[in-house]
């Protein structure tokens, strides 16, 4: 099992919550982790019907069954068990007593929030961080992660992406959609989701995807919600600093994976990724999703944004804590060109800040006219040391 850096942020909440929330999309090794960390716990799956009809029918009698704790996953499958829970925890707090799982990230915190309130940690496992599996990062080119993404299914039975991504968009809109939303259009919704990934890496103009989906301004906007509720896209929010300049206040979109992204685009081989017109976006999306995923494994809130203003000028991301921001230029070509530094000086000029930083296709690591310039392939080091120097 490759172990996951989430692991140390479930050993440290698993030590003073009785309860510990583990949300994620599906497939990104949620389950894994915790039966791996929990050997002694009983494992039971609410996806089973056998096992979700008695926790929904008798809850009282499931729990029964589980004095010591247990492992409950997909646990958005019997939400109404988690009031009983309260009832558990509340008469025995031992901690780490209950691991729960789910991959529907606005269900399970409302129902939590609701029943569990000081007493669940909340983490999230997203597939794969570069330096989970640096080995292959080692050996392979920015094209083939692009096409590949990182969940761990795709890595542990070597599946060919092509074959692997279809089957989960199948499973994904016919069943964790549907949980969610009665969305009686799937055909619509599927065209909707396809539009979102042409987008990845781009400010969000709500009106023109809703246009060319066919559907209504507050429609799309409910479905955007499902897309980050279920752990697809996030939002990355404009900084709100205006420096005296007139800023675009749209979010940007991403999608938490390439691989997932470039399904939808029809993209199946790398010779396709290398030539395709999002490849840069892409290529932005990779990078910006590894920067949330050291965030997020480490238990700490993204504090990620963008900055545009409206004659053009623009960073494409901005990793904030507290006061302090870091400014990252994000490029895909494999040669650092003098005009890549332009955003980063105007921004050193007008913020004071000289925290800068280019990410680039390339492989080599310098510092050049004030900037860091780093390695794609190294990304995963800078957000380690990004971390180790806000904190």
């Amino acid at each position: 099992m490759i172990k996951r850096f989430l692991s140390k942020e479930l050993a440290r909440r698993s030590r003073h919550a009785p309860v510990v929330v583990i949300t994620g999309p599906r497939q990104s090794g949620k389950t894994t982790l915790a039966r791996a960390f929990f050997p002694a716990k009983p494992y039971v799956s609410l996806e089973n019907p056998d096992h979700q009809e008695f926790a929904l029918v008798d809850p009282r009698g499931f729990l029964e069954r589980h004095k010591d704790g247990a492992i409950f996953d997909e646990i958005q499958r019997a939400p109404r068990l988690l009031s009983y829970l309260q009832e558990k925890v509340d008469l025995d707090g031992r901690p780490g007593r209950f691991i729960l799982t789910g991959s529907q990230q606005l269900l399970i915190a409302e129902k939590v929030t609701q029943t569990l309130a000081g007493r669940a940690a909340f983490l999230t496992l997203l597939p794969f961080q570069f330096n989970e599996i640096q080995t292959r990062m080692a050996r392979g080119g920015i094209d083939d992660f692009l096409l590949r993404g990182f969940y761990p299914r795709l890595y542990k039975r070597s599946l060919a992406p092509r074959d692997w991504y279809p089957d989960y968009i199948r499973t994904y809109v016919e069943r964790d959609v549907r949980l969610i939303k009665n969305i009686t259009d799937l055909r619509a919704f599927q065209t909707f989701l396809r539009l979102c990934a042409s987008r990845t890496g781009q400010v969000l103009n709500l009106t023109s995807v809703a246009n060319d989906a066919g559907i209504t301004h507050n429609t799309a906007k409910a479905w955007i919600g499902i897309l980050e509720a279920t752990f697809i896209v996030f939002l990355v929010s404009p900084h709100h600093r205006n420096y005296r300049k007139r800023l675009v206040k749209a979010p940007k979109l991403y999608f938490f994976d390439t691989g997932l992204a470039c399904s939808l685009l029809g993209i199946e081989t790398t010779r396709q990724v290398s030539t395709h017109p999002l490849r840069g976006a892409l290529f932005e999306t990779m990078i910006v999703a590894e920067l949330a995923k050291q965030r997020f494994h480490g238990g700490a809130a993204p504090g990620l944004f963008h900055w545009r203003d409206q004659t053009g000028h623009e960073i494409d991301c901005l990793l904030a804590a507290g006061e302090r921001l870091q400014a990252v230029e994000i490029k895909s070509g494999r040669t650092v060109a003098a005009d890549w530094f332009r955003s980063l000086r105007y921004w050193a000029e007008l913020s004071k800040s000289h925290d800068l930083n280019l990410i680039y296709g390339g492989e080599d690591r310098a510092f050049r006219e004030g900037v860091r310039t780093v390695p794609w392939r190294e990304v995963g080091h800078f957000a380690l040391e990004e971390r180790i120097q806000l904190k």
